[in-house]
């Protein structure tokens, strides 16, 4: 099927789905379109088992879709943007350590408890997946997905400060969970930068350093450039188009450097967002902007949560692995907590926090498409195919439950 076919059909799912949510289900259209692709997968599944040849020609064309790279390398980077354009800077330099300290110490932490965890759990279920694959679990399950957290965001209502903490620790701990995964795959041996060079400690600082500090600062050059040229013209079509180039053209051009385009992307739209807005623009463009972006998300969001309920119909079902998944719910769950509780109690001598904030942080923390991209990356086999469906347990149960109800929890403070 060509690519144009493909788009189709998955805009016009997205689009009778959100009818449908919005008619009918009336929930955040994230949590709606999952749970309504879910649906259909399941019928569709049941129309296969009556004789119906629908099954077959779903999963050609979810076949034909490269989750990963549609995600990481296509929608990712206009989601980032879209995200960062509306995070007002001095609120997030305010919330900056405890952002930084979750984004950064809290993914490692997190990495290494939950491979530790998933290691035992697994053999115990007499899955035998080796430690070091664990561990990539253990990196691609720990970011909080910001495509999921910013839609649930938006429906909530919580504080700004708070809206900020959990949005800026989004925005940034996917690029460093990505650095991460990426220098776990090396030492497995079965891709990253790490394949033709010997891994110790020296090289995982410097590719860290190179991706994560390398990224922002390729992210803040690429902004600032796109920042003069916004404010030397005041035409918003013209001005739309330079967010786009910036948009797409940066993060591949930060991926050919081996930069972390999610970081770059990140810094650039928050400089936009910012300062971009303030003096680059005028009100006129402003609101185009805004309306554009918005529109792109909308979009985006909804194509991609489709996109994840779809993709049960291409799983390989494996009793073992369900039980693993529902099994390690609690226990990532609980590792968040101690992951977020630690830093926020030991800062909370200095700083006021939001009551309940380790419960809000840690319910909050939901997972997404990022966590299904990543460990969609890993070689074909069994050890795939059974972290594939461990993610994907966790991924709907954290959207589903943890997204229907934090708006809940926020507003019981």
């Amino acid at each position: 099927m060509s690519i144009i076919n493909t788009i189709a059909i998955l805009i016009s799912l997205a689009a009778i789905f959100s009818y449908l949510n919005h008619k009918y289900l009336k929930i955040p259209t994230t949590i709606g379109l999952l749970a309504i692709a879910l649906i259909m997968s399941l019928g569709i599944v049941l129309l296969g088992k009556m004789g119906l040849p629908i099954e077959d020609q779903a999963i050609a064309l979810l076949k034909g879709i490269d989750f990963n790279e549609t995600l990481m390398q296509g929608m990712l980077s206009a989601l980032l943007f879209a995200g960062a354009l509306h995070v007002h800077l001095e609120e997030l330099i305010k919330q900056r350590w405890i952002v930084a300290i979750l984004a950064s110490v809290g993914v490692m932490t997190s990495t290494f408890l939950v491979g530790f965890a998933s290691y035992y759990i697994f053999g115990w279920l007499g899955l035998d997946i080796p430690f070091i694959y664990c561990l990539l679990f253990g990196s691609l399950i720990s970011p909080t997905d910001p495509i999921a957290v910013l839609g649930i965001l938006k429906t909530v209502g919580a504080p700004k400060s708070l809206e900020t903490k959990i949005a800026g620790e989004s925005l940034f701990n996917d690029g460093v969970a990505v650095v991460v995964f990426l220098v776990l795959l090396g030492i497995a041996g079965v891709g990253g930068h790490g394949d033709h060079e010997e891994i110790n400690a020296a090289s995982i600082a410097a590719l860290f350093a190179q991706e994560a500090v390398g990224g922002a600062i390729f992210g803040f050059v690429i902004g600032y450039i796109a920042y003069r040229m916004l404010s030397s013209i005041d035409n918003y079509q013209v001005e739309i188009l330079i967010t786009l180039g910036l948009v797409f053209g940066g993060h591949a051009l930060a991926s050919a450097l081996h930069l972390s385009g999610p970081i770059a992307i990140v810094i650039a739209g928050l400089l936009i967002g910012n300062s971009g807005r303030k003096f680059a623009m005028s009100d006129k463009t402003r609101e185009h902007l805004d309306n554009f972006w918005e529109l792109i998300d909308e979009i985006l969001n909804a194509v991609l949560f489709v996109l994840i309920g779809l993709e049960v119909l291409v799983l390989t079902f494996d009793t073992t692995a369900v039980i693993a998944g529902l099994i390690m719910i609690p226990v990532v769950l609980a590792i968040r907590f101690f992951s977020v509780g630690v830093p926020v109690s030991i800062m909370k001598v200095r700083q006021t926090f939001t009551p309940k904030i380790i419960r809000i942080l840690t319910w909050g923390g939901l997972r997404g498409g990022i966590s299904i991209a990543l460990v969609l990356t890993l070689p074909a086999g069994e050890y795939r195919e059974a972290l594939l469906m461990v993610t994907y347990v966790i991924v709907v149960f954290s959207i589903l439950v943890q997204g229907m109800t934090i708006g809940k929890l926020v507003k019981s403070r």
